[in-house]
């Protein structure tokens, strides 16, 4: 998902599935780059994930929110809703808002939901910009994962800070992305991503720019817990908090 300031026109989600609750609401449509990227289908974000090694990284992201019963997790960018229907498996009792600009995404994700009978609230809305209902400090985690590589460098820092506000003072942050790229070999396998999602946006994380992007937020204790080598270059899992006030 990488977003823009660019304004295309007017559009509305599609109406949701029984069982979710949804909140989302005509936006000014903006340009993102969607999930699978500028070439593929929106329909091929699962298997080309599924190549990446996304249950282990996947897996590992959910053990740094280790989610809790009436936690609030935010879950920006959520795309198909893999991440967010897998903390709601590990952790029924906790409340997960899924957020995502693209309604055809969150047309699968409701989808998906249905099928495992799991009740997430999706929502559609760019990740810069607070979701209805969602003021500063409402949510417990915030979790994205491969969204930061796709956008251009003032728009990562848009995210970055807004759920830097999202969250309650020492509220969490962990993020899934691809960082930097520390070999030959990794640099060599990124340039899929490249092709797929641009230089331009993608190049600052394979230097390795997302730590500083994270404290320059606001956020302390910033870290990079775990590095996954994949067909497409490294993903890392960042861990990091809000300060307490």
């Amino acid at each position: 998902m990488t977003q823009s300031s660019e304004t295309t026109g007017q559009s509305s989600a599609p109406p949701a599935p029984s069982g979710s609750r949804p909140r989302d609401t005509p936006r000014t449509a903006r340009a993102f780059t969607p999930a699978a990227g500028r070439f593929a289908p929106t329909g091929l974000y699962d298997p080309v994930a599924a190549l990446v090694r996304e249950r282990l990284w996947r897996g590992l992201l959910a053990m740094h929110v280790a989610p809790r019963p009436q936690e609030v997790i935010v879950d920006v960018g959520c795309g198909t809703g893999s991440q967010a229907l897998l903390l709601h498996r590990i952790e029924p009792a906790a409340r997960i808002i899924g957020i995502d600009p693209d309604p055809r995404i969150l047309a699968v994700a409701r989808r998906k939901a249905r099928a495992a009978g799991a009740s997430i609230d999706w929502r559609q809305g760019m990740g810069d910009e607070p979701a209805d209902g969602l003021g500063p400090g409402s949510a417990d985690t915030a979790v994205s994962s491969l969204v930061l590589h796709q956008c251009p460098l003032p728009m990562k820092r848009a995210i970055l800070a807004a759920l830097h506000t999202v969250l309650r003072p020492g509220g969490r942050l962990v993020l899934a992305d691809y960082g930097l790229q520390r070999t030959r070999l990794m640099r060599t396998a990124f340039r899929v991503v490249q092709l797929a999602d641009g230089r331009a946006d993608t190049q600052p994380n394979a230097d390795g720019i997302l730590p500083a992007l994270i404290a320059e937020a606001g956020f302390d204790r910033v870290r990079e817990a775990e590095v996954v080598s994949t067909v497409t270059g490294s993903i890392s899992v960042y861990v990091a908090r809000r300060a307490g006030d």
